[in-house]
């Protein structure tokens, strides 16, 4: 009786390890057939910019109201590129300009011009996936505008929404130039526009800031948001819902990333186009975003730093180093950070996060390190949209066209005056107000 028992119970154990072992292979082979189908360009494509989800579903562009918007504060209208495809745009009125209007029923389209005129704008390029209507994405173009007073361009990229055309890494490109074209021939000035992307859209906005400083035009700044190294980086470091590696299995097959590379189309290689970029820079980027770690922004910043700082010979062997050799190795390093910390100002703000800034010339470089916000909503953190409005000058300040001066101006943003630098402590003690009463 015990042996028939015993060979049951063998019987189980062996039918459940098949189970599971059938299970792994089916897994196994489905992931190995997702991955080898971003091979395939038009898989490739679909899966980097994610355009046919279309969010909000059936979506009525005619009617930003619809999604948050005030009333006739929007205007929808197409943008057409150099290579003749039309891209579905919302221009949104500054709060100033808005609440001037005669009523809640006037059209913004003839406000338009006076607005570029009279307020800077936010050239705005949102991520993959989704279109300008997302409620993510609402929620930035109506926090902005009101808090920061400016006026807000954003547009759906070709193939995205109603948007002609399909995505293609030069042709978002393409499509963010024409964008800027467009502001320019409202009357804007290049000084009054701040180029503003996230996700995706800061690939988009660093290839548009670095083709402008190549032909020495001038923006505001450029404000990266949630971005990335590279998208080959960003396949590396992603994890399904935050905890589940997306490519980082293939590292333990033999050339299996050198595949990967070479078979990537849409590259969006930022770090590549950071020795371009000529302007102001801000980037931003929270601890919990669980899409895109916040390791990227760490790697861009330290490329902007990286001519500033001295070299370090990195052994090909660390084993094989003689007694010298690795003191000379550790020195390096020491110097390295003793520079890093004489250049760069660091700020630690409770409960909001870190601001990192180094000055360049003329310009500043700005790492916002903000501990919420996720990936999606960086931008809408009221923290870090007073860090940018008063570093680039939009509280108080008008357009460069208008006859009344601003007071305030990035390029007179001194180091010593960047108050929002300073830790809360500090300027309790300035107002001479006691932190316990001020709290």
């Amino acid at each position: 009786m015990s042996s028939t028992t015993d060979i049951v119970a063998s019987s189980g154990g062996t039918s459940l390890f098949s189970k599971v072992r059938t299970t792994f292979a089916v897994l196994g082979g489905v992931y190995v057939l997702a991955v080898g189908l971003l091979a395939v360009p038009y898989f490739q494509s679909h899966t980097i910019y994610l355009n046919a989800i279309r969010l909000p579903l059936f979506a009525n562009f005619d009617a930003p109201e619809k999604y948050g918007l005030a009333l006739n504060k929007t205007h929808n209208f197409k943008i057409h590129t150099s290579d003749n495809e039309t891209l579905g745009s919302w221009f949104i009125l500054a709060e100033s300009i808005y609440q001037s209007l005669p009523t809640p029923y006037t059209l913004p389209q003839p406000h338009i011009a006076n607005a570029i005129q009279s307020r800077p704008t936010i050239l705005f390029f949102h991520g993959n996936a989704a279109t300008r209507a997302f409620h993510a994405r609402v929620q930035h173009y109506s926090s902005l505008t009101a808090r920061l007073d400016v006026n807000m361009l954003a547009i759906d990229y070709r193939g995205f929404a109603e948007s002609s055309g399909t995505p293609t890494e030069e042709g978002l490109i393409r499509d963010a130039r024409a964008a800027w074209e467009w502001l320019l021939s409202q009357g804007a000035k290049g000084e009054d526009i701040i180029i503003m992307g996230h996700s995706l859209g800061t690939g988009v906005s660093a290839r548009l800031a670095a083709q402008l400083s190549d032909e020495g035009l001038k923006y505001r700044a450029v404000v990266l948001m949630s971005p990335f190294s590279s998208i080959e980086e960003v396949l590396k470091t992603y994890n399904v819902m935050g905890t589940i590696p997306l490519i980082k299995p293939l590292t333990m097959i033999p050339y299996a990333m050198n595949f990967v590379s070479w078979v990537l189309v849409h590259k969006f290689d930022t770090l590549s186009v950071v020795p371009r970029i000529k302007g102001e820079v801000l980037i931003a980027h929270a601890v919990n975003d669980w899409d895109i770690p916040y390791t990227h922004s760490e790697v861009l910043f330290n490329a902007f730093l990286e001519s500033h700082l001295p070299s370090v010979e990195l052994p090909s062997n660390p084993a094989a180093l003689s007694k010298e050799q690795w003191s000379r190795f550790t020195n390096q390093i020491t110097a390295r950070n003793a520079k890093m910390d004489e250049i760069v100002d660091t700020t630690n703000f409770p409960y909001f996060g870190t601001v990192k800034r180094f000055s360049e010339g003329e310009r500043d470089i700005v790492f916002v390190k903000t501990l919420e916000g996720s990936h999606d909503y960086i931008g809408v953190q009221e923290g870090l949209q007073d860090i940018v409005g008063r570093k680039y000058g939009l509280f108080g300040s008008t357009s460069s066209d208008s006859s009344t001066p601003a007071p305030v101006t990035p390029s007179g943003l001194a180091a010593d005056n960047l108050d929002f630098m300073k830790p809360r402590k500090e300027l309790f003690d300035e107002f001479k107000l006691p932190l316990e009463e001020a709290m």
